[in-house]
C-alpha cells in the first residue's frame, strides 16, 4: 500500500497499518471545515438496495447564557466536533442483506451513544497518544458488538441465515482521519490531484494476489473478488478489522464507497471527479452517475468529505 503521509496510530495498536509518532502541529478541530455529501442508488439490475450509509456530526459544546465575567475571559461558545461516516454492503439475500447493513450502522451508533467517552479533542501532546489508543480499543468493542448482534438476528430467524455485511467507517476530528475496515467496501483519499486507496479488500481475489497466485487484473481475480474472506456477522467469531490513521491537508477529499462503485470506476475517473471544484454532494452524484452509465449491476453508494484547513474559525 502506498505511503499516505504516515498514519497516526501509536505503537501497540492491533491491526494498525500506519503509525505517526513524530511531533507534528495539530490544528484545533474548529479550524478544519468539512463539506459532506452522500448518495445511494439501487442500480439498474437489483430490485432491493442492500447498501446502507450514515454521516453524523458528533460534538460537545458549552454555550454562555449569562455571566458577569467579561467576554474577554470567557467566550460565548465553545464547540468541538468530529465527523463519523459509515458505509455497509449487506449480503444474504434480499431480506438478509438489507437487515445486516442497516443493523450494522444502527448498532454502531447505539454503541457510540452509550460510551461515556468520545474522542473529540486530539491536539494536546500530553494526552494525544493515549486518547488515540483508547479510541481504537473502543472501536474494537463496538465492532464485536455489531458482529454479535447480526449473528444473533440470523440465528433467531431462518430467513436471515447466512447474512452479513461489509463495514467501512471513517472518523475525522480536526486534521486527523481514522478508518476502520472489514470487507470490500473501500476508502480512498484524494490528495494533490491523485486518488490513493486506503483500504485493502478482504476478498479471496486479494488474498491470492497477495500470495502471487494470480494478478489483480486476471479474469480469475474478477470472479473471486466477490468472495469475502471477512465480514461483519459472518461465521468467524470476530472479524479482525484493518485500522488506518492519516493526517489530512487542506483540499483533501475522502471517498467511501461500496463495490457497486469501485468495481466500475477506476481511480483515474475518481480523481477526475474529485479534482473538479464541485461540492461533496455534487461529487457523489457525479460518481454514481458514472456507475449508472456503466450499467450499475449492483447497488451503488458513495460518501465524500472535503477538508479545508485554515487559520480562521468556521
Amino acid at each position: 500500500m502506498p505511503d499516505l503521509r504516515e498514519g497516526e496510530l501509536p505503537a501497540g495498536v492491533p491491526g494498525a497499518s500506519h503509525r505517526l509518532e513524530m511531533p507534528v502541529p495539530v490544528p484545533p478541530s474548529r479550524l478544519v471545515r468539512v463539506d459532506l455529501g452522500a448518495l445511494t442508488h439501487v442500480g439498474k439490475v437489483r430490485e432491493n438496495n442492500e447498501d446502507a450509509y450514515l454521516v453524523c456530526r458528533a460534538g460537545r459544546y458549552l454555550e454562555r447564557l449569562t455571566s458577569n465575567l467579561p467576554e474577554s475571559l470567557l467566550s460565548s461558545r465553545f464547540d468541538e466536533a468530529g465527523y463519523l461516516m459509515l458505509v455497509a454492503d449487506g449480503m444474504g439475500g434480499m431480506a438478509g442483506g438489507e437487515v445486516a447493513s442497516h443493523t450494522a450502522l444502527a448498532t454502531t451508533v447505539q454503541m457510540i451513544l452509550s460510551s461515556p467517552k468520545w474522542a473529540l479533542k486530539l491536539d494536546d501532546p500530553a494526552t494525544r497518544v493515549s486518547e488515540i489508543r483508547e479510541m481504537w480499543a473502543r472501536a474494537r468493542v463496538y465492532l464485536s458488538a455489531v458482529h454479535e448482534t447480526i449473528r444473533r438476528q440470523a440465528a433467531a430467524n431462518p430467513k436471515l441465515a447466512g447474512m452479513g455485511t461489509t463495514l467501512t467507517g471513517a472518523y475525522s476530528v480536526g486534521a486527523d482521519l481514522f478508518v476502520l475496515h472489514v470487507g470490500d467496501s473501500r476508502a480512498y483519499l484524494f490528495h494533490e490531484g491523485r486518488v490513493q486507496k486506503i483500504t485493502r479488500d478482504h476478498t479471496l481475489a486479494q488474498s491470492y494476489a497477495d500470495l502471487g497466485i494470480i494478478q489483480e487484473n486476471d479474469p480469475a481475480a474478477h470472479q473471486l473478488r466477490n468472495v469475502l474472506t471477512q465480514a461483519v456477522g459472518g461465521p468467524e467469531e470476530a472479524p479482525r478489522a484493518d485500522m488506518h490513521g492519516l493526517r489530512l491537508a487542506g483540499g483533501d477529499r475522502l471517498l467511501l464507497c461500496t463495490d457497486g462503485l469501485s468495481n466500475l470506476i477506476d481511480e483515474g475517473e475518481m480523481a477526475e471527479v474529485l479534482s473538479s471544484r464541485i461540492s461533496s454532494q455534487e461529487a457523489c452524484q457525479a460518481l454514481v452517475d458514472l456507475a449508472l452509465e456503466c450499467g450499475a449491476p449492483d447497488n451503488v453508494t458513495a460518501i465524500v468529505a472535503t477538508y479545508a484547513v485554515g487559520e480562521k474559525e468556521a
